[in-house]
């Protein structure tokens, strides 16, 4: 069996922490480990479990390749979408690169917590046998309450001793149809995850969406494979119809059939889905960070760089990082998403990057700037080097902290460590990396007239950058 790890969502319920450029899946948000990783390591233990095939928009290609390595989890292939198309093309791609068409999928989004691992491999076991015999196959979280932020599926006649068949499919209901589908006994919540086999499903696919099947097919066909990663072809999958697997197939098939899933399964899909699963205080207050209350209760409370302190207040959530501060009641969290909508409309970089912003080769943080300066803080990881570059507006001036840092500017090599600096003229071609083994830190202060990320000429990029 593959698993399929799905993990192209923005997640912008979960902002200022979750953004564009670093999405909830990367983020550690109930543990020490991203929700990526949780993902990949609740499936230790399973049988017979091939490496995992990612699926991932191109700008988080690093960042899904390094968390893989983190923990010892390399994959057969992580596929790269230039665009978005829902689950449907995505899962599609998986199946594509799959070697035979037997081969059995396991398709799990990258973002749900599920705290009863051995609840949710028994369900596997379950499945995967449901996919030998042909089936389609998907969880159904037992609901505990009268959710309406979930998709519902109705289970049919009992197909075997563990599963039913797909009766209908149902978009999120109010809460007083929610109540009736809790006391019928009959429906479960839409848990986004399934089992099948990748002929199977490309079977299905083409028979009730040829033309994504056509349109997916042919940008695998013309995709460019680059050490792990399949790079899809822009001009072609930009031509594929957006979907998800419900809609684009199991909802016609007849092929589909749900096992029941009780695992304490959460998409985490707000910040009070999140407040659901973190261990909280007496007060109910789920808190992080550098944090101080006085007569709080059932709030929400993250502090990523500064002490935060509250009195008197109930049923809030307060976020704060180094460059944004949220305040939301509970009541409200899934309009989150209107704050950031609001912010993309004002092109505010807050809405997609944070101030610490992940490259290949390691991390810069923003520290301060101004009308012609800029400060960065940059680390660079053992044996990354930044790409053979240029700028038409700014020169650099850089000053090691820590480590060492191997510099070419003007076609000329030195080695500097820590206390020594240089000073890279505006427009000279130059180059930094880290030769050590250990972590080289350094400070950046850029001035010129204009200090945009995108004054940057590439002449050379060892992760293949434009």
């Amino acid at each position: 069996m593959i698993p399929v790890i799905l993990s192209g969502g923005s997640g912008t319920r979960l902002w200022p922490l979750s953004r564009g450029q670093h999405p909830k899946q990367f983020l550690p948000l109930v543990s020490n480990k991203s929700m990526l990783q949780e993902t990949v390591l609740r499936l230790q233990g399973l049988k017979n479990l091939q490496p995992p095939i990612g699926v991932c928009n191109e700008s988080h290609r690093f960042m899904m390749a390094e968390q893989l390595r983190e923990v010892e989890t390399p994959p057969s292939a992580i596929i790269l979408e230039p665009v978005g198309r829902n689950t449907a093309p995505a899962v599609a791609m998986a199946a594509l690169a799959a070697e035979s068409a037997d081969e059995i999928l396991l398709i799990l989004p990258a973002d749900h917590v599920i705290s009863d691992v051995t609840s949710f491999q028994l369900a596997v076991g379950k499945a995967e046998s449901l996919a030998e015999e042909g089936h389609l196959v998907t969880f159904g979280i037992v609901p505990t309450e009268p959710e309406t932020g979930y998709g519902y599926i109705k289970g049919g006649e009992k197909k075997g001793e563990y599963a039913f068949e797909v009766a209908s499919f149902v978009e999120k209901p109010d809460l007083a149809t929610a109540k009736k589908y809790l006391e019928s006994g009959e429906y479960f919540w839409n848990s986004g995850m399934f089992v099948f086999k990748a002929g199977c499903y490309l079977e299905e696919l083409e028979k009730f969406n040829p033309e994504m099947y056509a349109v997916c097919k042919q940008a695998y066909k013309a995709a460019e494979v680059d050490s792990d990663f399949i790079r899809l072809d822009k001009a072609i999958f930009s031509k594929c119809p957006a979907d998800s697997i419900d809609f684009a197939i199991m909802e016609k098939t007849s092929k589909a059939v749900v096992v029941p899933l009780d695992a304490q399964w959460n998409d985490v899909g707000s910040w009070s889905a999140l407040w659901d699963v973190i261990d909280k205080d007496d007060e109910g207050n789920a808190i992080s960070g550098d944090v101080v209350t006085v007569d709080t209760n059932n709030c929400f409370l993250h502090s990523s760089t500064r002490l935060l302190t509250t009195v008197g207040v109930d049923g809030l959530v307060v976020i704060e990082t180094s460059d944004a501060v949220m305040v939301v009641s509970k009541d409200n969290v899934q309009d989150v998403k209107a704050i950031v909508d609001k912010l993309k409309n004002q092109k505010r970089v807050e809405s997609e990057m944070h101030r610490k912003v992940y490259r290949p080769w390691g991390y810069y943080d923003l520290i301060d700037e101004g009308e012609r300066h800029k400060t960065k803080r940059i680390v660079v990881n053992p044996g990354a080097k930044l790409s053979v570059q240029k700028h038409h507006h700014r020169a650099e001036h850089w000053i090691v902290v820590k480590g060492t840092a191997l510099v070419t500017s003007g076609g000329k090599e030195c080695l500097l460590t820590e206390n020594e600096s240089t000073y890279i003229p505006l427009g000279i071609v130059h180059c930094l990396e880290n030769p050590g083994v250990i972590p080289l830190e350094m400070i950046e202060v850029q001035s010129g007239s204009y200090l945009g990320e995108d004054d940057i000429i590439r002449f050379d990029d060892k992760y293949g950058r434009i």
